[in-house]
């Protein structure tokens, strides 16, 4: 399985990466079949946003380390380093980049992005 990043380098610029997780068969919640699964994120606290089809969010580093999982719609995102990416339903983001120039977000198309903001300790 993999997912993006977004995160600061040394210079105060952000760029995309890939993350790849291992999933190795468990058994999660026994009496169900086993599961592919990872190794647990340590987790604060979730909540879930929305944000309209008008919405562009200037240039800004992300407030915490957070995982952004999207439900709907489509975000737009465009790092300082020029790379943009496009992330409908079922992507998952790990923003890193607190410092430093930051990244645009703008929800593309015509509809409301939805999705949800997991704090990482």
């Amino acid at each position: 399985m993999r997912y993006d990043r977004i995160y600061s380098s040394s210079d105060g610029e952000s760029h995309f990466d890939e993350v790849h997780v291992e999933l190795v068969e468990a058994e999660y919640a026994p009496p169900a079949s086993p599961l592919n699964v990872s190794e647990p994120v340590k987790a604060e606290r979730a909540l879930f946003f929305s944000a309209p089809s008008t919405w562009i969010g200037d240039s800004h580093p992300t407030p915490r380390r957070q995982l952004y999982i999207g439900l709907t719609g489509e975000l737009e995102v465009t790092v300082s380093s020029g790379e943009t990416r496009h992330f409908g339903p079922g992507s998952v983001v790990l923003l890193e980049d607190t410092d430093g120039a930051g990244h645009v977000t703008r929800v593309v198309g015509d509809t409301s992005a939805q999705g949800l903001f997991v704090h990482l300790e």
